[in-house]
């Protein structure tokens, strides 16, 4: 079972788009009883009592877009737990990088990495659509991120 940890700022725009992404396309690839995946945030800003609030409307409107359903996510916060859990923790931008590092603290196991690491685009950031409105951007670039994880798990032999 490979599990994956999706990282955003508040688990309610990218990280949620990037764990439901993956998992529609290890359903549509046939693989998804080898997955275990989902997604957190490095903050509380969007959990209230105990309770996250639900995926952004216009991320989940996106994902709605393309056949994607998020229903009943909700977010959460990343906890130190969650480095023994996962065998990749998968953040979306260098801010979660930091963040996620106070939570965790060091990445003896070489488990943390940015979303693009697995393209061409190696370092580079996922835009918050939270800022830039760009919700369809950020689908693609998320994509392309899930894609070539996937392509980088089969050429490691893991999938």
């Amino acid at each position: 079972m490979i599990k994956v940890l999706f990282i955003c700022h508040g688990n309610i725009c990218r990280s949620p788009m990037a764990e439901f992404i993956l998992k529609q396309m290890v359903i549509t690839r046939g693989i998804a009883s080898h997955f275990h995946i989902a997604s957190a945030a490095t903050s509380t800003e969007e959990i209230w009592n105990g309770i996250g609030n639900p995926v952004y409307p216009p991320a989940r409107e996106e994902l709605k877009k393309h056949g994607i359903t998020c229903n009943g996510k909700r977010a959460v916060q990343v906890t130190p737990q969650d480095y023994d859990t996962y065998d990749y923790l998968i953040a979306m931008d260098t801010n979660n990088l930091r963040n996620l590092s106070r939570i965790i603290g060091a990445d003896t196991d070489g488990k943390v990495s940015l979303l693009l690491d697995y393209t061409e685009r190696k370092g580079q950031s996922i835009a918050d659509p939270w800022y830039s409105g760009n919700f369809e951007l950020t689908y693609r670039d998320i994509v392309e991120g899930c894609t070539g994880f996937l392509k980088y798990l089969q050429q490691n032999k893991k999938i």
